[in-house]
């Protein structure tokens, strides 16, 4: 034990381990995983009031969490990480190459805009078991409503390009 009082976790070596301080931060309890709560601890000083965070961080954790304990683990952080700027990189001709494509593959009818039910269907179709209200928040944090839906920049806000 640490003369902090915390018990140290010991820092495994993997191919890119630069994601290793993020965690730890967010990790707040420092049991090495993070959890509602310690995001909930994270987002404290950061959180702007404007959107529902507890739906949010219900949404943060179900994404994140492949084998759905209920927790991110760190591998389970650093694929999510790891992944997440491949998707945003620029295709041939700065056109956004694959995040267009994923944006049409969940336009479902096409009309340029991410609906409450192409957002529904894309994450059933992808097993990713998300509520109404993580839809929901999802387009929020997109900028977008339920009415209009949600843009291609709005998409990129939730991938988080």
């Amino acid at each position: 034990m640490c003369p902090s009082g915390r018990i140290p976790i010991p820092i495994t070596t993997t191919a890119n381990s630069d994601f290793r301080p993020a965690f730890e931060i967010i990790d707040t309890d420092r049991d090495g995983k993070i959890s509602s709560d310690d995001l909930r601890a994270f987002y404290a000083g950061i959180s702007s009031g404007e959107q529902n965070d507890e739906t949010m961080i219900g949404t943060m954790i179900s994404v994140a969490d492949a084998n759905k304990d209920g927790f991110v683990e760190f591998d389970e952080f650093e694929k999510v990480l790891e992944t997440a700027p491949l998707l945003c990189r620029s295709g041939n001709g700065g056109d956004d190459g694959l995040m267009k494509d994923v944006f049409k593959v969940i336009d479902k009818d096409g009309d340029g805009r991410l609906s409450y039910g192409d957002l529904k269907s894309y994450m059933d179709s992808a097993g990713l078991a998300v509520s109404d209200d993580e839809i929901k928040a999802m387009i929020r944090l997109a900028g977008g409503d339920l009415n209009d839906g949600v843009s291609f920049d709005g998409l990129l806000k939730i991938f988080g390009c």
